[in-house]
């Protein structure tokens, strides 16, 4: 750089010397003597944040030389500067922050459920501190690097989006280390070093207000109704709606709001599928490794019926119908959080087996609630099996934007004619609503026909018949 400076000097050129696009000014100061006659003023200018704030400099003239002192003291100046810049750290680069990861192309932000760890608790890399949850899914967020959480930054049951910083982690602090030293490092305290003291005693009280304000502003919905309620009773409570309970809620009104609801009735005998399963269900585990449901018969069904029926595979999309050419499963999965529903892609092209793997990796993801918004994204046809919890009738909603749901029931022992003989037989009874703007009763009738011939016997399918 000296070089430079130098040959721009003995040029006598009077242009200034630039050295970055962001560009601050300084006129020399006067450090040549008297003796020379002609001086010739030029101005040098260092960008901000590569050479600091100058000083003084030389009056050069051709021949000048340059004072090598202010010089020094500009490079020592750059190092401050460069230390105050760093982003997202302490003047030491110890801190790290945590911030809400990318949580899917429709959701733009989500609810602090909890946290997982405590302050002053010791995390590793990539460990979970805190979960984010959605309209679809819960989100663990991992911290980024190794060390001791030193505070966080929101509270639960904050609404965040991605990108926001919800906590400080501290690489060399010791896990023994809490609240109280955490808070002593603000964030913004680093541009200004004068003031972090006076900082530092106010963050505590300041942090404080939102928990003192948030137990004032609960009791606040038991007044505001506008309808007439009963006072308050003892032993009860009021627990704000999950944001999946909530989404859950508006997506079946706006089914029922938008859709021509309809149900048609079937019943099933089960004796030809459980025989089926009875027979061969030792054999299914020791070849395929998982066992054979009843589930997957259905859904084996459920397929057939479509490709008779196409039209319960399409769906209405303003003023045209759309017709799918592939079939896509969504299987309605209960969990304490609420109803999620993850979906068998390319249901047509999967075997029994292929089924009930991917049944049962669907359901231990929801009990544990990693499903991700991917995994329930789609879905040509629903079946929800009220079954399993003893439901003997229902009639379930469409799941938008579909056209058509499938209900299972629980199977109850029921006496039966068969061949002019009365004889106890496991019945089940399914229903099918679906929305009559697009399908007429006959379509639903049929396609719920199929289903039935199927499952009582599994052999059409052997047969394609």
């Amino acid at each position: 750089m000296f070089g430079v400076i130098r040959r721009r000097v003995a040029s006598g050129s009077s242009s200034p010397l630039l050295l970055g696009q962001s560009v601050q000014k300084f006129r020399s100061g006067s450090l040549v003597p008297a003796r020379v006659s002609s001086i010739l003023e030029t101005e040098i200018a260092f960008h901000s944040g590569g050479c600091g704030n100058v000083r003084s400099f030389c009056h050069i003239s051709p021949g000048c030389w340059i004072n090598s002192k202010p010089m020094r003291e500009v490079f020592r100046q750059e190092a401050t500067m460069q230390t105050w810049s760093r982003p997202f750290s302490s003047d030491s680069g110890d801190l790290v922050d945590v911030v809400v990861p990318p949580l899917a192309e429709s959701i733009s932000d989500g609810t602090l459920a909890k946290f997982l760890k405590r302050a002053g608790d010791r995390v590793n890399i990539d460990e979970p501190i805190a979960q984010i949850e959605t309209d679809k899914v819960t989100i663990d967020v991992s911290s980024p690097e190794s060390g001791v959480i030193l505070k966080f930054l929101a509270n639960e049951g904050d609404t965040v989006e991605p990108g926001n910083k919800i906590a400080i982690i501290s690489r060399s602090a010791d896990a023994t280390t809490h609240v109280a030293p955490s808070e002593t490092t603000p964030e913004k305290a680093a541009p200004q070093p004068t003031q972090k003291i006076s900082e530092e005693k106010k963050a505590p009280k300041a942090e404080t207000v939102p928990v003192t304000e948030k137990p004032k502003a609960t009791p606040a919905p038991h007044s505001s109704h506008s309808e007439p309620q009963l006072p308050p009773k003892e032993r009860e409570r009021r627990v704000p709606m999950t944001r999946l309970r909530k989404r859950v809620a508006t997506r079946l009104k706006d089914s029922q709001n938008t859709f021509a609801l309809l149900t048609t009735f079937n019943e099933v005998d089960m004796t030809n599928l459980m025989r089926l399963r009875a027979d061969y269900k030792d054999a299914f585990v020791e070849k395929h490794g998982v066992k054979l449901g009843l589930m997957s018969g259905f859904i084996k069904a459920a397929v057939n019926a479509l490709q008779h029926q196409p039209i319960v595979n399409a769906v209405i999309d303003g003023d045209d119908i759309i017709y799918r050419d592939y079939i896509d499963i969504s299987v309605a999965v209960g969990t304490s959080k609420g109803l999620v529903v993850p979906v068998i892609r390319n249901a047509d092209t999967m075997n029994f087996a292929d089924v009930e793997k991917q049944i049962n990796t669907f359901a231990k993801k929801a009990n544990d609630g990693t499903l991700s918004i991917d995994e329930m994204a789609g879905g040509t046809l629903t079946i929800s099996n009220g079954g399993v919890y003893g439901s003997l009738l229902s009639t379930p909603i469409i799941n938008p934007p579909q056209s058509a749901i499938l209900g299972m029931h629980s199977i109850v022992s029921r006496p039966m004619v068969v061949g002019g003989n009365v004889v106890p037989r496991p019945m089940m009874y399914i229903a099918l609503t679906y929305d009559h703007r697009i399908i007429d009763g006959r379509e639903a009738v049929f396609f719920l026909r199929r289903i039935k011939d199927i499952v009582e016997d599994p052999r059409r399918l052997l047969l394609d018949i």
